[in-house]
Formats: C-alpha cells, sequence, structure tokens
C-alpha cells in the first residue's frame, strides 16, 4: 500500500462508458489500500476538434488565447471523472490547474512545469479522496493558462508524482507496455518488461508514441518509477503486468542482462530542411540555428557538408513538421543575418533508430545497421548518434522495410 499516481489518455476516456471503466480502475486501486491521485486527458478528438475551432479563425493564433481553448477538454473530463467515482461510492473531487497550483513557464503551447502546490491536494488524499487532475496544462507566474503541448498529460503525471514522491505512476494507455518496436509494422515485436530511462527517453524522442519525451526525462531527474500498461486490461497496475520504467541499477540488481540493442523506433513526423550557400566562417552556425530556438523550434539531426572552396557550405537540419512553417519564416527574417542562397525543404522523410544501453560496450552496432540497409538498397541521408543509440534519415517509403529488416538483425524478434 502507498501513494500511486494514475494516468489515463484520450482513448482511456474517450466517452462516458470509458470514464466509468476509469472509475472502476481507480476504485480497485483505492480498495487494496493506496492512496490515489489521477491525471485525465481531454475525451479523444476534444483536443483536436478545439485546435479545429481555433484555427478556423486564426491561423496563426495567439498562442496565450489558443491555450485558453485547447485546455478547456481536460477540466471537462475531470468533473465527469470525480462524478462516476462518487457514484461508485468512492469519494473523490477534481482540482483544476490554477488550483493546486501547477506552476509553469510563459512558453505557451510548449510550457515546461516549474512546480505543483501539494497542499489542498495532500489533504484530499489524506482525507481519503481521490484527488482527480487535468492534465496537459498549468498557470503562468503572469496567471495565463499554459499547455505543455500534445502528450502533455504524461509529463503533468509524472510531474504530480515527482511532487507529492509518489510511489509509483502508472500510464494507462492503449497498448500494454513498450515493445521492442511497433507490433503494426512486424508481428514479431515483443513486450519489454523493464526498460531504463535512458533507453525510453531516447525511444520517445526518436518516434515511439508511448510516452511523451518530457515525462521520461521528469521521471529520469526524479527517480519517478513508471508503469506503462493497458487500460482495457483487467489486470490491476499493482500486479505489474506492463512495462516498468526505471534506473538501470534496479534492473541489475534484479539479474536481468541488458540487451546490446533494446528496440527499433522510426518517426515520420520530421522534415528534412537544407540551407544552401552559408558562409564558411565561424558563428554563421548560431546566427542559423538561434533564431530557431528562439522561437521554441526544437532542431535534430545537424550536418554541415564540406566547404570545397572554403567559402561558403550547405546545413542540412530535421525538425518536427509542424513547425515547419514557423522555422522558414523564422529564417527569411534572418536572410540578411545570415546570408544564405535558398532554403530546400523536403517531407518525404523517415528517422530509424537503433537503442539499447548495451550499446555503450559492444563495437559494430552501427555497422550491422548500414549494412543491413545497404543490402535493401536503402540510401542514407543522414546519420545522428549518441552513446545508446543511432538514427539515420531516410526516404519515407523504406519505413517499414527498414525497421522489420533491423529488427531481425539485431535478433530481436520473438521466436
Amino acid at each position: 500500500m502507498g501513494l500511486i499516481v494514475l494516468k489515463f489518455g484520450g482513448t482511456s476516456v474517450g466517452d462516458v462508458d470509458r470514464i466509468r471503466n476509469v472509475a472502476a480502475k481507480v476504485k480497485r486501486e483505492v480498495d487494496a489500500g493506496h492512496k490515489v491521485a489521477v491525471v485525465v486527458s481531454a475525451m479523444s478528438g476534444v483536443t483536436n476538434q478545439l485546435v479545429g475551432y481555433v484555427d478556423s479563425i486564426a491561423p496563426l493564433p495567439d498562442a496565450r488565447e489558443y491555450d485558453v481553448v485547447v485546455s478547456t477538454g481536460e477540466q471537462v473530463t475531470i468533473g465527469l471523472l470525480a462524478l462516476a467515482l462518487q457514484q461508485l461510492g468512492v469519494k473523490a473531487r477534481s482540482f483544476t490547474s490554477w488550483q493546486l497550483p501547477v506552476r509553469t513557464n510563459d512558453a505557451h503551447g510548449k510550457a515546461r512545469v516549474d512546480s505543483i502546490g501539494t497542499e489542498e491536494l495532500l489533504a484530499a488524499l489524506n482525507g481519503g479522496a481521490v484527488a482527480v487532475v487535468p492534465g496537459f496544462q498549468g498557470v503562468s507566474a503572469e496567471g495565463r493558462v499554459t499547455t505543455l503541448g500534445r502528450g502533455g498529460s504524461d509529463t503533468s503525471a509524472v510531474a504530480l508524482a515527482a511532487a507529492l514522491r509518489a510511489d509509483r505512476c502508472d500510464i494507462y494507455t492503449d497498448v500494454d507496455g513498450v515493445y521492442t518496436t511497433d507490433p503494426r509494422i512486424t508481428d514479431k515485436a515483443r513486450k519489454l518488461p523493464m526498460v531504463t530511462y535512458e533507453e525510453m527517453l531516447e525511444m520517445a524522442s526518436l518516434g515511439s508514441k508511448v510516452l511523451q519525451t518530457r515525462s521520461v526525462e521528469l521521471a529520469m531527474n526524479h527517480g519517478v518509477r513508471v508503469q506503462v500498461l493497458s487500460t482495457f486490461s483487467e489486470t490491476l497496475g499493482s500486479d505489474l503486468p506492463g512495462t516498468l520504467i526505471v534506473d538501470e541499477e534496479e534492473i541489475m540488481a534484479k539479474g536481468l542482462e541488458q540487451s546490446v540493442v533494446s528496440g527499433i523506433a522510426y518517426a515520420k513526423d520530421d522534415v528534412k530542411i537544407t540551407v544552401t550557400g552559408v558562409a564558411d566562417r565561424p558563428g554563421v552556425a548560431a546566427g542559423l540555428f538561434g533564431p530557431l530556438a528562439q522561437a521554441n523550434i526544437n532542431v535534430d539531426m545537424i550536418v554541415q557538408n564540406v566547404s570545397l572552396d572554403g567559402k561558403s557550405t550547405d546545413m542540412t537540419f530535421t525538425l518536427p513538421k509542424a513547425d515547419l512553417p514557423r522555422a522558414v519564416a523564422e529564417l527569411e527574417k534572418a536572410r540578411t543575418t545570415i546570408g544564405y542562397q535558398e532554403v530546400k525543404t523536403d517531407t518525404n522523410v523517415a528517422k530509424i533508430s537503433v537503442i539499447g544501453v548495451g550499446m555503450r560496450s559492444h563495437a559494430g552496432v552501427a555497422l550491422t545497421m548500414f549494412e543491413t540497409l545497404a543490402k535493401r538498397g536503402i540510401n542514407i541521408e543522414v546519420i545522428s548518434t549518441s552513446e545508446i543509440k543511432i538514427s539515420v534519415l531516410i526516404e519515407a517509403e523504406y519505413t517499414e522495410l527498414a525497421v522489420r529488416a533491423l529488427h531481425t538483425a539485431y535478433g530481436l524478434d520473438a521466436a
């Protein structure tokens, strides 16, 4: 028995019947003796609908007013879930983000959680009530509503678990755990019983849709034990049926040997940008990427081509497709300062990544990747590496072929 945070995503609370199903799961945890705080998303489709309303009025909206609109979906869900729990005889109370408050910075649409007030929430939990909290949102120092970006409810849940020093944070979703790759691409994908924070962070940032990247960062920084499991399974989270995300020491303590490669991730939501004719001189990279950073646009893979004449070069990089219009606009505004010739964009790309903490101590991982892709005639456009991952950019049409081939090449196929 202890204090646990449960998070339910949009598909889990997609309609009234599913909200009742969530309430039943929460009640079972309460009946097991746990203190329970619940974080919920908006009902599936609602946020998209709200975004559509905004886009129909203002294609490039004031980000502060955008947040006011799109944050309303979660307020509906917290009230409905609190009511559903009460109907089951469970004492429950909903809290809006400003009531706690969930304090964030003022980066509207991509806000980061600074702190969470827990006094009233703990009082409710200690009084035997379930606290129901909205994900995805907070309030800035100026008192304006903020949102955390898509998938932000995961971050809300982990941040709340850290603030409450919860024993565990269970993320309920429409999948029953973290797999070696997307099971929709290959039926040979295997569910992983445990993964490290570092591996999950790479998976999340490289295309896995199971958890939002910042939620994993928070979990790693605060030592929050996170479990991913399915809302639609009858097994309780306390029975540990999903995938646990923990530090490497806990996995080693259980006597589990880490694979060289734990999984294959892919992403089709990136765009490749090439800025041609950039002056080959010190400071040009800062001049190019500075405006993008100031606009809160995250750049990922970066390649600078060899300067043949010693005067100019090309810079190639990737960033989310959703940020493409703003990125091009920022680059155009800085054209005089940067002094480039042209901005070329390519949306027909996919990023394929192999991930595993075992890569730290094993050679030949990159060679296996390059040989496997070469045998299937797949050209590599950009390469990026870290201590526990290798990513390549390829043409989007080869995504599934590349994932299946690499999954087999690294011995990840289920028996």
